[in-house]
């Protein structure tokens, strides 16, 4: 499956989802953090989608499993 471009607003929503709450923003950046100490950084430009590169590494940062990460948009 090809990994679909997406806002920052759906990323930011699956990362909820998963636990993650917004720490701080600097500039058009947000930063997340997890519960168990894990943080995530996540792009918010406005009209404009995430990259695929972008959301694999993300996943991964997360440590989920990609159909995971994409049943959670839903």
């Amino acid at each position: 499956m090809k990994i679909p471009l997406l806002t920052a607003r759906e990323v930011l929503k699956v990362l909820n989802k998963c636990g993650f709450s917004e720490v701080r923003q600097k500039g058009s950046h947000k930063i997340l953090k997890h519960p168990d100490g894990r943080m995530i950084v996540v792009p918010v430009h406005k009209g404009r989608k995430i990259g695929r590169g972008l959301i694999r590494k993300i996943i991964s940062d997360i440590e989920i499993d990609r159909d995971d990460f994409f049943s959670l948009l839903k």
